[in-house]
């Protein structure tokens, strides 16, 4: 058996034929559930831009949903480029980020600012989680040389830093006072617009509500 740094050092040169035929049936599978992921993202950003309250949160779901069918055929893409069929695998992960938020929607109040704060953190949740899938997929296409694949995969992970930057602004420019105006206003009635303190600072990216 080969000592680990000779095999270590097989797998960076791409002398390992047993690794790297196992790395591309990783990147398959991996690429398989981002379409899941992206294209279930698809029909959640059309559900939540209805349940928007603002116009503002509305449009942002609206623009990210036009972006993601852009993102699909991306990936619909990379398939024809390694030559495999398009399909997808289910994902527990996106399906229960998915369900979260849908339980925002049914348990805030029509056409409060609540609301958008609460869908504004499920989208982030879901930006995150697309986040790490599309830099994962970006690490295996540079390993297996994948450079078409790779290209494509880093267009789509700068977009979603992009939108997830452009959620924390919303929220720290918009929802968030204006929720706290509606909680100063009802006292108790939606937990989740109640100010955290430090909220008022500087963002940094990918913290939902400037949390």
């Amino acid at each position: 058996m080969a000592a680990l740094a000779d095999r270590i050092a097989s797998f960076f040169s791409g002398n390992d034929s047993n690794t790297d035929e196992g790395l591309r049936d990783l990147f398959i599978s991996e690429l398989k559930s981002v379409y899941y992921a992206e294209k279930r993202a698809v029909d959640a950003l059309g559900d939540q831009a209805e349940a928007s309250t603002t116009n503002e949160v509305g449009s942002a779901f609206i623009n990210h949903q036009n972006e993601s069918r852009v993102q699909v055929e991306r990936l619909e893409e990379i398939f024809r480029i390694i030559g495999i069929k398009v399909a997808t695998h289910t994902s527990d992960t996106i399906d229960g980020l998915i369900s979260d938020a849908k339980r925002v929607i049914s348990e805030t109040e029509p056409g409060s600012l609540t609301r958008d704060a609460g869908l504004i953190i499920a989208a982030q949740k879901i930006e995150h989680y697309e986040i790490a899938a599309y830099g994962s997929l970006l690490t295996l296409a540079k390993t297996l040389d994948f450079s078409q694949s790779a290209e494509l995969l880093a267009k789509t992970l700068e977009e979603e830093k992009e939108e997830d930057r452009k959620l924390t602004i919303l929220a720290e420019s918009f929802v968030n006072n204006r929720s706290k105006e509606e909680e100063e206003k009802h006292p108790g009635s939606h937990h989740a617009s109640r100010h955290i303190p430090g909220s008022d600072s500087n963002v940094t990216l990918g913290g939902p509500l400037g949390i």
